[in-house]
């Protein structure tokens, strides 16, 4: 569609990183998260919100993530 905007979300991935962050656990209580992040890994963010850091996970696609489970390098 010529014209239409792009949500935000969509380019995400080839987007630059705002900024980097390490995994400091995988213990979710509600959600299974080992599978898509590694301890003491590094990750790119691309996206903040309050709750949530959008990092490319383990997968090589953007997920979001509660910030708990990061510390900022």
């Amino acid at each position: 569609m010529k014209g239409a905007k792009q949500m935000i979300h969509q380019n995400w991935e080839s987007k630059s990183s705002i900024k980097k962050v390490k995994c400091i656990h995988t213990d979710a209580s509600k959600y299974i998260v080992n599978r898509v992040l590694t301890v003491g890994k590094e990750y790119e963010v691309k996206n903040e919100t309050e709750e949530f850091y959008f990092v490319v996970d383990n997968t090589g696609k953007v997920g979001g993530f509660y910030k708990d489970y990061f510390q900022t390098i």
